[in-house]
């Protein structure tokens, strides 16, 4: 088994109507996520959210991968190497 590491997944929603599929997905890996925050801008109709992560390599390549499936939403994410 891999070992765990501490990371953080920032997701960018450049269409809000895709809000609802990224909290579906961010609730798919809720074991995963140990800290949250989320950031709407209504004038642009986007929003942000930063993810605090705790999981190995394949648990959070597959959120990342199908969090960047979606349409609209960008994402980046960066982990401890120990």
């Amino acid at each position: 088994m891999e070992d765990e590491r501490i990371g953080f997944l920032g997701i960018v929603i450049e269409d809000l109507t895709q809000a609802p599929r990224v909290n579906q997905v961010i609730s798919q890996y809720q074991e995963l996520v140990t800290g949250r925050i989320g950031v709407p801008d209504h004038q642009r109709n986007m929003a942000v959210i930063g993810l605090l992560l705790r999981g190995n390599d394949t648990q959070v390549g597959a959120f990342t991968s199908k969090m960047g499936n979606i349409p609209g939403v960008q994402v980046k994410s960066a982990m401890t190497k120990k």
